[in-house]
């Protein structure tokens, strides 16, 4: 599972980071209730995801530190399902970071590192690291997982795309390089791309497409970019017009049955959980139900919507 939980901050000044909007004495009034409440919403949802079996892998982004990630798995309603995790530390200079939580009894956690992002161009600005964590499943695979938050659209889709072909061709670059080293890489990609499938660091510098009849081992494949074709399918809405900016995007080694731990498109989705969407006044129909519209507290969860997949390990269908 992956989701951008839209502004995960503590009621703690960090003076090394601008961070003042998420204090009781801003604008927002973001005081410990709130907080509290927010932590509860994000353990409720990725509850209700797992439905009877809780994600094994959990994928965050926009969460502001350690503190906050220790609260949610130790102090909040998700404290029962045994979650640890790990974390970037990013130069972001509001502070906002990505992260991974694992069940340690079904994922043992080998390595993670945390790679750094120089964007292109003279009035570059600190970026999110991408998160890359290997681990070994129940069956004895090892598993590479990145977890991305790519940067924003500020500035518009065309002057600020460099930013994200960057970040793309970075990750390429690592995934390369496990393609080389293993005979059969099990990959998982998932993130906030602010980007589309379609898109160019997607589509063209990870090479990330829909899954073909016939997928290629040492290739990546977006798992829900046919299902994003569908004008009423997406993880956000701008406008009134919703859009998949959350991907899903795994090695073509999960993609055939024979390898007995191993999934398809058909088995990713967005999470369209009815407590998540609010009525769209403005556009008509649902929207993400947001903890805040502009300033104005409303209580909610996030302006995305989560975005999952299911694995199957064992003997094939």
């Amino acid at each position: 599972m992956f989701w951008n939980v839209e502004n995960l901050f503590d009621c703690k000044h960090d003076t090394l980071k601008n961070d003042l909007e998420f204090l009781p004495t801003s604008m927002r009034n973001w005081s410990y209730g709130r907080y509290k409440k927010k932590l509860a919403n994000v353990a409720r949802t990725i509850t209700a995801v797992g439905e009877w079996v809780p994600p094994v892998l959990v994928g965050l982004c926009e969460v502001e530190n350690d503190s906050v990630l220790r609260d949610l798995t130790l102090y909040s309603p998700l404290k029962k399902e045994g979650y640890q995790y790990v974390m970037t530390n990013s130069p972001d200079k509001r502070g906002i970071d990505v992260a991974l939580l694992y069940q340690r009894g079904n994922f043992k956690l080998l390595s993670c590192e945390s790679l750094r992002i120089s964007l292109p161009g003279e009035h570059s600005y600190p970026t999110r690291d991408i998160l890359h964590v290997t681990g070994r499943i129940i069956n004895n695979d090892t598993l590479d997982v990145f977890v991305v938050h790519l940067p924003s659209r500020l500035g518009g889709q065309k002057a600020s795309e460099p930013n994200r072909v960057c970040v793309a061709e970075r990750i390429k670059a690592v995934v390369d390089s496990l393609f080389f080293v293993r005979s059969f890489p099990k990959i998982v990609i998932m993130g906030d791309f602010n980007d589309y499938p379609e898109n160019k660091s997607i589509s063209e510098v990870l090479e990330a497409v829909a899954p073909p009849n016939h997928p290629e081992p040492h290739h990546l494949y977006n798992l829900l970019a046919s299902k994003a074709k569908d004008r009423n399918f997406g993880s956000y809405k701008y406008k009134g017009e919703w859009n998949l900016l959350d991907q899903l995007i795994v090695s073509g080694t999960f993609l055939t049955p024979d390898n007995h731990f191993y999934t398809n498109e058909t088995k990713a989705h967005v999470a369209r959980l009815p407590f998540l969407l609010i009525e769209d006044e403005k556009y008509g129909r649902e929207q993400p139900f947001r903890t805040y519209n502009g300033i104005r507290y409303q209580g909610g969860f996030s302006d995305h919507l989560p975005v999952y997949v299911d694995f199957i390990i064992g003997a094939s269908e």
